[in-house]
């Protein structure tokens, strides 16, 4: 491959075109305005996807001494803002206090509110003391929107001026943006990691069209694309086009209602769970080319144990339908389905219609009533996922009994402690025990009913180099350079 080559235009991609230019509009994840989000803010540290290792950029370090109840966060000196102001202990300050608003709408509000206060010690130095000890905090600032600090004086703008001219300190900046059409930007010619960028200027389109992403690459017009489609990752491996996909655990998952019939019942659940075939399911879905999630964790992770997620058994799953029946409990449920899963939803009401005693529709919603429906935990079934990496934060999101963002209500006294003793350990073997019985605990209760792994992943033209992911997939664009063929 050689040394990085400088100059050059790199196109790209993106699966969808952001609301605003705004971070907390921003999600930090491959298919969420990862990549743009590190073009215009950089990053404070990015972590290794395999070992989870942090590597530390704009700052030099994020430590705690007393077990993750306080941190000391330091920068590199000198950082400037692309308009020469400065980037300091007050601007991260100002972006995480900001961030922990609840009015603010940001995803990762989720996150920062596990911060009880900002603290600037001097110019570089931040003090960050949390509500609870979370040694591993430094894994959630780097995956999540805390990664990426604006000029606060920019931010105090309206939203209209600030997408007209964000200010960050990333290793580009906005030349224009014409809605639904393109995103241009230009190198930072005061970023702090010269000589990075390597390319002069980045095109950014979007499409949630993935056959229109993957055409396009392959007829020249565009030189990488984000991609969430294992069908599309597929045909790239085929024609030897680069793929770089981020290890994740978890993965899309059929999720019950615990909290309502049918499934408050446990013999519900596990009726379901033991008769969807997943394989059938990945073939009605994806042509066969989904990864199943076998285990909670890949292979390469260092919390992997060998505890099966799957299970199908069509006689034990007619049997346990039948008694529930002979209760007075026969298994009725909604299947509420967001558009991109109605197959999914589909698929499983075919297979369950192969049962006696069990009876499924599918309600198909738009995406702002589906999260309506989500949010207000009325609904009996639906897909959902838990991408996990560092397990603690999404895994105590999402199962943990006191968790506001557990929507399905699982509230398990076993599950709940091993999931906080997972977050305070800070040794490697305590954790890996913990989340041991986090696994068993998800076969035990049925949390659900888990059938493709998520690929945060890129395809590119073989020309294309330097492609480093991040945390969910986030692509890091000052590392990119590409040669002419």
């Amino acid at each position: 491959m050689g040394d990085p080559v400088a100059g050059g235009v790199g196109r790209i991609y993106q699966v969808s075109e952001p609301r605003s230019l705004d971070p907390a509009a921003l999600a930090n994840n491959w298919a969420n305005y990862g990549f743009l989000g590190n073009a215009l803010y950089g990053t404070l540290m990015v972590n290794d996807t395999e070992t989870f290792e942090i590597e530390y950029k704009m700052a030099e370090d994020f430590s705690t001494t007393d077990g993750g109840k306080t941190f000391t966060l330091k920068l590199q000196p000198d950082l400037k803002f692309s308009d020469g102001s400065p980037l300091d202990a007050a601007a991260v300050k100002f972006n995480w206090d900001r961030t922990r608003e609840p009015g603010l709408g940001t995803t990762s509000q989720r996150y920062a509110v596990q911060i009880a206060d900002n603290t600037v010690l001097d110019p570089t130095t931040l003090k960050v003391t949390l509500v609870e000890p979370n040694p591993h905090f430094g894994q959630i600032v780097s995956s999540s929107i805390l990664n990426w600090i604006a000029s606060p004086a920019a931010l105090a703008q309206d939203r209209a001026a600030f997408d007209a001219a964000p200010i960050g300190a990333g290793p580009f900046t906005l030349t224009s943006w014409t809605r639904q059409n393109t995103i241009e930007l230009a190198k930072n010619p005061t970023y702090w990691d010269a000589p990075k960028p390597y390319l002069d200027t980045l095109t950014l389109r979007s499409s949630a069209d993935t056959n229109q992403r993957y055409n396009t690459l392959t007829t020249g017009g565009v030189d990488l694309t984000v991609e969430t489609s294992w069908e599309t990752l597929a045909k790239a491996e085929d024609a030897d086009l680069t793929t770089d996909i981020a290890p994740m655990g978890g993965g899309q998952y059929l999720a019950f209602n615990f909290r309502r019939a049918p499934f408050d019942d446990e013999r519900a659940r596990r009726a379901v769970a033991l008769a969807v075939d997943v394989d059938a399911l990945n073939v009605a879905i994806t042509n066969g080319k989904a990864e199943i999630p076998q285990t909670l964790f890949p292979e390469s992770s260092p919390f992997y144990s060998d505890i099966s997620l799957q299970n199908t058994d069509k006689e034990e799953a007619q049997r346990l339908f039948d008694e529930l029946a002979a209760e007075g409990k026969p298994v009725s449920f909604t299947f509420t389905a967001f558009q991109a899963v109605k197959p999914a939803a589909e698929a499983v009401q075919a297979q369950l219609s192969a049962f006696d005693n069990v009876d499924v529709k599918v309600d198909v919603v738009e995406s702002t009533a589906g999260q309506q429906i989500q949010a207000a935990h009325d609904f009996d079934m639906m897909v959902t996922a838990a991408m996990v990496q560092d397990p603690d934060s999404d895994l105590w999101n999402m199962f943990n009994g006191a968790a506001l963002q557990n929507f399905t209500g699982v509230d398990d006294q076993e599950l709940t402690d091993a999931l906080d003793a997972g977050r305070v350990s800070e040794s490697q073997e305590e954790r890996k025990a913990a989340y041991d019985i986090v696994q068993q605990r998800f076969v035990d209760t049925v949390v659900g009913v888990w059938y493709s792994r998520v690929p945060p992943a890129t395809i590119a033209n073989t020309n294309v180099h330097g492609i480093q992911l991040y945390g969910y997939g986030s692509l890091l664009p000052e590392e990119l350079w590409i040669t002419q063929k």
